[in-house]
């Protein structure tokens, strides 16, 4: 026999150890910078494309709110470009009767509106000075400063965006007709496209790409249309407050708050500082600090009892996803960038939930229980008992 030590092959000293980890370490950061490249040039195509990605959004987020009538036409024999039609127009015309009644009061009422909330900041400034805290005007002068620097460069970002967005496009009009036009397609020959995407992928992977497709749907349908009917009960409440309270610029208040429920968190804080600003110049500190109470108390409910109730788990987002992504996008395409943020972010988890289900169905029989339920963390274990681990219920 040789006398030769054993070789480096069949011993794991820390010279090993230390290499094997630096290899994973490696092969991860390969992957990671090839993730990362590749988000970079679909991000770079989205936006060299963006108008025309703009209004194919927009007519997206619009046939999830106007294709459940045009579905239900459709199953009573209604032809589909009638119902899509009769839809279209219905909704057109519901919209320019709302304009109509709004648009005269919100237009008119606009510039009261900002030079209220200048002036309540104003009267927020001297209390802050001559209040109890004994703020210096230094201090407040730095922090105004500041603030104002923010909202420059967010001002110059957003109308970068808005330009960006709309203005490459011929005009708003062209957008808008563009919209309108692809909606109504879309309502007409959506039902069309999942089977056409099942019968061009193949049995396999288009089962895989049809389900995954039918539940973004799902998921951007239910935001949109749970959204919307948050937005108008917290605009409904908030205006019927501000009016009870005496309020003279309630009914573009209402008309904000409901357009700024759309951009979760961020929306609902300016809008709810804005009718507190307003209100503590055109009443008094005792209305803005009930106006304060009922924004508060609106906010709350919307949070923990309407958005829960009635998005059940579509969403399943965390408040701190939520904020992160409407920064994102509207730090990368504006005002459109912040208001498509949240159900873009939550197409893309329903997505990835999907993958995560099927990594659950794939995991070897062999494998600790609770890598096989990791698309259900907070399931409880009803297979387990007292003297071992639980078995997945299709090992049996």
């Amino acid at each position: 026999m040789s006398d030769r030590p054993v070789t480096e092959r069949r011993v794991r000293d820390r010279a090993v150890v230390i290499d094997r980890g630096f290899a994973v370490i490696q092969k991860w950061a390969l992957r990671a910078v090839l993730i990362a490249a590749a988000l970079y040039v679909i991000g770079w195509a989205l936006g060299r494309t963006w108008m025309i990605w703009f209004p194919v959004a927009l007519a997206l987020v619009l046939a999830t709110v106007l294709a459940p009538p045009v579905t239900w036409l459709r199953r009573h024999r209604v032809p589909d470009g009638l119902a899509a039609a009769g839809v279209m127009i219905g909704f057109i015309g519901l919209i320019s009767t709302i304009i109509a009644i709004l648009a005269p009061q919100v237009a008119g009422q606009a510039p009261d509106i900002a030079d209220k909330a200048v002036s309540g900041l104003t009267e927020v400034r001297d209390w802050l000075r001559d209040g109890p805290f004994e703020v210096t005007d230094g201090q407040i002068t730095n922090a105004i400063s500041a603030v104002q620097e923010q909202i420059r460069s967010s001002a110059s970002t957003i109308s970068a965006g808005v330009f960006s967005t709309i203005g490459v496009a011929t005009n708003v009009v062209l957008n808008i007709v563009v919209t309108l036009i692809l909606t109504f397609l879309f309502i007409k020959d959506g039902h069309k496209f999942l089977p056409w995407v099942g019968s061009l992928a193949g049995r396999r992977a288009g089962a895989h790409t049809v389900e995954v497709l039918a539940r973004s749907w799902n998921t951007l349908g239910g935001f949109i249309r749970t959204q919307t009917l948050v937005s108008f009960i917290d605009a409904v409440i908030i205006g019927a407050g501000l009016a009870i309270v005496g309020v003279p610029l309630w009914v573009p208040l209402a008309v904000v708050t409901f357009f700024g429920g759309f951009i979760p968190i961020v929306g609902a804080f300016v809008s709810g500082a804005l009718a507190v600003l307003v209100t503590l110049v055109t009443n008094s500190p005792k209305d803005a600090l009930i106006v304060l109470l009922i924004v508060f108390a609106v906010q709350q409910l919307e949070g923990n009892v309407l958005s829960p109730w009635l998005q059940g788990k579509t969403m399943n987002l965390h408040a701190a996803v939520v904020l992160l992504s409407v920064l994102a996008g509207g730090s990368l395409f504006g005002i459109t960038g912040a208001f498509l943020a949240v159900p873009t972010v939550a197409t893309v988890a329903t997505v990835l939930r999907y993958l995560n289900e099927q990594i659950d169905d794939n995991v070897s029989f062999g494998a600790p229980p609770e890598d096989s339920r990791a698309a259900v963390p907070h399931q409880p274990d009803l297979t387990a008992d007292e003297d071992g681990p639980a078995s997945r219920p299709d090992d049996a």
